[in-house]
């Protein structure tokens, strides 16, 4: 498979996380939207280690899988604990998070 096809995928993917995290509000939305954004840079890590034959961009791929996982679970719980609070998952109700403690 020519590698040039898994750049456009990658390009695609992050493209679409990309619109993802900047037109909607919901934050499960903007959650896999951040997913799709590393994931695809993973793709293209994947693929510049094949290219090149060095085995560190796979490695440096699989570190990311593993703070992907960590981002997956912390992100998660913030967003239970923001729903449990205010019983909202959109992101115009906790604006003031940076000025002030949730209400």
């Amino acid at each position: 498979m020519n590698p040039n096809m898994f750049f456009l995928l990658a390009s695609v993917l992050f493209s679409i996380g990309l619109v993802g995290i900047v037109s909607r509000r919901n934050l499960f939305v903007v959650y896999l939207s951040i997913e799709l954004m590393l994931s695809s840079i993973n793709l293209i890590l994947a693929t510049l280690s094949k290219l090149s034959n060095d085995p560190s961009g796979s490695v440096m791929a699989l570190i990311m899988i593993a703070v992907i996982a960590a981002e997956a679970a912390l992100f998660l719980a913030i967003i239970i604990h923001l729903n449990r609070l205010r019983r909202s998952v959109d992101s115009d109700d906790f604006k003031d998070l940076a000025q002030r403690g949730v209400k």
